[in-house]
């Protein structure tokens, strides 16, 4: 890559890192492309010129941070326990901003778009990660099993031991192992 193209590549990552930046500490969607202009040290012609409007730049920033949860929450298939540490370690970094987007989702479309991007990609992960599980189950029985598993994995689920219950990760975390051991035909206890 020539300099000038990696110079081109680090000043839209740099962007786009602003904007979602911006975006979590006003906990609101709403950009003003002078403020991400500011912050990432660039002129708003700038801004426009790599993602052509406001809508370009939540659309690029909006795949940009699904990359990375995808980066971040990948875990080995099969593997339960390094699953939900996995997966709590992604909620512990993104969960309340989550909660934010699933907050504002009815009176959005285009967060409505990040969301259902998110429970699409949430359900895959349940898919992948749980696969040998899941296998030993078919037709209806297996989407049953699914759905449990992502209610149990979900950020919500998260939420209401973390949050609603002010359980410590270690607690909470063992609570969900409980929920997918029982979605799973496991008994509290049993070998795992």
């Amino acid at each position: 890559m020539t300099a000038r193209a990696e110079a081109t590549a680090q000043t839209r990552l740099r962007i786009m890192r602003s904007a979602f930046d911006l975006s979590n500490e006003t906990k609101s969607l709403d950009m003003v492309l002078a403020d991400v202009a500011a912050r990432a040290g660039v002129s708003v012609r700038t801004v426009l010129r790599h993602f052509g409007s406001r809508d370009g730049l939540f659309d690029a920033v909006a795949v940009h941070v699904r990359d990375e949860v995808r980066e971040e929450r990948a875990a080995p298939v099969g593997d339960v326990a390094t699953a939900i540490e996995v997966l709590f370690d992604h909620y512990e970094r993104r969960g309340d901003m989550v909660l934010r987007l699933l907050g504002e989702e009815l009176g959005d479309p285009r967060t409505r778009s990040v969301t259902e991007e998110g429970r699409r990609t949430h359900r895959a992960w349940v898919q992948e990660v749980f696969a040998p599980q899941l296998s030993r189950h078919s037709g209806t029985e297996r989407e049953v099993v699914t759905d449990l598993l992502v209610v149990a994995t979900d950020v919500y689920t998260w939420k209401l031991l973390r949050h609603d219950r002010g359980l410590d990760r270690d607690e909470a975390r063992q609570r969900v192992r409980y929920l997918i051991d029982a979605v799973l035909g496991r008994t509290v206890g049993e070998e795992r």
